[in-house]
């Protein structure tokens, strides 16, 4: 403890739940193939997040059926969820229509510490090829991972520090898989040894490759083609065949979306001392991924000999890539503190040094460089009499750089310190939890001469009641204050990969907002129901929207604040039908909604970039060896958009999987195949900036295995 204090590290609470894994019929599909028992990696203080929030747990099987090559898109069939969608290679949740600086991408508990929350062309420094088990947290009780998880918080969990010491000494997991549409070819694997009865030791490694992505339909939106073709009569009537000709081709583009290909690899290792005492653990993670950024028609780069070039100063040719490293360190602790008052301690931090570079073709545009470390303690209470809790104090610094003629954001530095408390008393069949946390941020530019501090309390009150067996109604209460980030405040330059100029205020003030919550869930042998509607009302609230103006002959997107409301709903049922030969019928539906509308000069704007009506079905036959699914999910057109945005055309994508056990061991080897968007239809995701020309991939056969010995 003293060693890690005299390093520099100030330790947070961390504090959630253990996950509520929603029960399937399908045997061992909520057990850690690894020892066999559910995974138990959050705060056991708090049963299951049903007072102030909600989880949805991705694991295992249904895991390895919807990984992708970023979180982001690996999630999108989860209630409440979309994704960023920028590219294949950079993709992040959008939970209830929040994403940027109100979503927190987690790893155990501390943030991914990248830049994916600074621009959506960003990506996630997480391979989903090395996670075992995803949490999707929403609600107010998530904001005690910081005031920057008002929209929530996706936290995964991988074995880079091991928990248990294996039963049979070493213990193997491996996923490999292929797909057509973007012939991805991906493998992962890890693998933990007892040195001894205490100590056990952590291996791990993954690689992925594809190439360009196949879309369904058009690669480009009806409001891009058409000004492809005006272009082309233009070209006609200049005498400009060849030119007019080359457009024509391009509105009617289909099949390959140019520049979307991707590699990466990951590797890291760990080891742990685990006894009766406690566990303490260190652990050390390289990732390295090469992406595309696909370009908007019209925005290719060109010499001084070439027809156009933007931004008034020199480009490089060639198309847009990304270059990412990041080198990770982490430590876990935990002491059992016996009978008393408390009955854990424990610890958690991480230190990453992130770099990535925009290239321009082969030549270098901007680096952005991140320095950061994040750390928390806590101290978990004994259960007296129906009471619980625990408390604790968080610590993050960022040191955040951009070098390069198109710098968008200048050097900047950002410490946070936070005290955390959540408090809960069970009386019979009445449940009532209490959450607060307090933060003070600091925000600094030295070239500019620039430094703010922010100091804001947060709090959550929330109640459920037990109204008959296996019925619950809950219901909370919020009050959330977050800081402004580095970006929104100092952003002033050209991006020419999201190819914009972004511009920030420097004079924003802290965004306020009143949550309210309310949901009811149901829970039987062979029925579950589970409905949640909730409201925001934001004060301040934080936004970046096009203005109409061009700066460097790029659109200006720039950062706006005012109030603002967002609402909606998210519902999930699944029901077993009928019981026929050896397999299980079950049927399920979910379904989601946000609204979110923008108080401005007594008029209601829409806020950018919110997800439309979205309702998935499925159908499943579930056996002890065989499991088989199809689905039909249906997305809404989105035509509530904000100025200069696009609407976006609903769709419907139909898909199927087969999965079969082979081995007596049902839980050790899984062959999956699956069948995606079979039907090959053009869909966009409204949250995405790139939508109008990065559609999501056309029909795509996926072969995927999964070991557990």
């Amino acid at each position: 403890m003293r060693l890690l204090c005299s390093a520099g590290f100030t330790f947070a609470l961390f504090l959630a739940a253990p996950a509520f894994a929603q029960d399937r019929a399908n045997a061992g599909s909520d057990d850690d193939v690894h020892t066999g028992e559910p995974i138990v990696v959050t705060a056991p203080y708090v049963r299951s997040l049903d007072i102030l929030g909600n989880v949805s747990v991705l694991e295992g099987d249904e895991l390895a059926r919807d990984i992708r090559g970023q979180i982001g898109d690996t999630l999108t069939r989860q209630p409440g969820v979309s994704a960023t969608s920028f590219s294949p290679g950079a993709s992040r949740p959008v939970l209830r229509g929040f994403s940027g600086e109100r979503v927190k991408v987690l790893t155990d508990g501390i943030g991914s510490i990248d830049a994916s929350n600074t621009s959506a062309d960003h990506a996630v420094t997480i391979d989903p090829l090395t996670v075992e088990r995803v949490e999707i947290l929403r609600g107010p009780a998530v904001l005690l991972f910081g005031s920057q998880a008002i929209g929530g918080a996706v936290n995964l969990f991988d074995r880079r520090i091991p928990r248990k010491v294996p039963a049979d000494h070493v213990h193997i997991d491996a996923i490999g898989g292929y797909a057509t549409a973007a012939n991805d070819r991906n493998i992962g694997s890890s693998i933990d040894v007892a040195l001894s009865p205490q100590i056990v030791a952590h291996l791990d490694g993954s690689w992925r490759k594809t190439g360009d992505v196949r879309s369904g339909g058009y690669v480009f939106a009806p409001g891009i083609r058409d000004d492809l073709l005006h272009l082309a009569e233009h070209e006609v009537e200049e005498g400009h065949l060849d030119e007019a000709a080359e457009l024509t081709e391009q509105a009617g583009k289909r099949g390959k979306i140019d520049n979307t290909q991707s590699e990466t690899w990951t590797a890291g290792g760990g080891i742990s001392l685990i006894n009766d005492g406690g566990q303490l653990g260190i652990s050390v993670g390289y990732f390295d991924t090469n992406y595309g950024v696909p370009a908007r028609p019209g925005t290719e780069h060109h010499d001084e000999d070439g027809e156009e070039e933007e931004g008034g100063h020199d480009h490089g040719e060639g198309p847009v890539t990304i270059g990412m490293k990041q080198w990770r360190a982490d430590l876990r602790g935990e002491v059992e503190l016996g009978d008393g008052f408390f009955d854990k301690l424990r610890v958690r931090a991480g230190f990453a040094d992130y770099k990535h570079t925009e290239f321009e073709g082969d030549e270098v545009g901007t680096i952005f460089t991140n320095q950061g470390v994040e750390g928390r303690i806590e101290l978990a209470q004994n259960d007296r009499g129906g009471w619980r809790g625990a408390s604790g104090v968080q610590y993050s610094h960022r040191d955040f750089n951009a070098i390069g003629a198109e710098a968008f954001v200048p050097r900047n530095l950002t410490d946070q310190f936070a005290l955390f408390t959540l408090q809960e008393l069970t009386m019979g069949p009445l449940g009532l939890e209490a959450a607060a946390r307090y933060e003070k941020t600091n925000v600094r530019a030295q070239t500019l001469g620039f430094e703010r501090n922010f100091d804001s309390f947060s709090g959550a009150l929330g109640a459920t009641y037990d109204i008959f067996e296996g019925g619950k109604f809950g219901v909370s209460v919020s009050r959330a204050v977050r800081a402004p980030s580095a970006e929104e405040l100092l952003s002033n330059g050209p991006h020419i990969a999201t190819q914009s100029f972004e511009v920030g205020d420097p004079n924003l003030r802290l965004e306020k907002n009143w949550g309210a919550e309310a949901s009811f869930k149901f829970k039987s042998d062979g029925f579950n129901l589970s409905l949640t509607g909730y409201s925001n009302w934001f004060d301040n609230f934080i936004y970046s929207a096009a203005t109409g103006a061009e700066e460097d002959e790029l659109p200006v997107f720039q950062y706006f604040q005012r109030d603002a409301r967002v609402y909606g709903f998210e519902a999930e049922a699944s029901a077993r039908l009928a019981q026929i030969g050896g397999f299980n019928i079950v049927g399920d539906v979910t379904a989601d909604m946000t609204r979110a509308k923008i108080k401005n000069a007594g008029l209601d704007r829409n806020v950018p970039r919110i997800p439309p009506l979205r309702v998935l079905g499925g159908l499943e036959a579930q056996g002890e060896r065989v499991d088989a699914r199809v689905e039909v999910e249906w997305t809404d057109d989105q035509t509530r958009v904000a100025q200069f945005e696009t609407p976006t055309d609903g769709f419907t994508l139909v898909n199927a999987s087969l999965s079969w056990r082979p081995l007596p061991d049902t839980k050790n080897l899984t062959l999956s195949l699956s069948a995606n968007n079979i039907f090959d239809v053009e869909a966009r995701r409204h949250a995405s900036f790139t939508k109008d020309y990065v559609p999501l991939a056309g029909r795509d056969f996926r072969l995927t295995a999964r070991a557990s010995f």
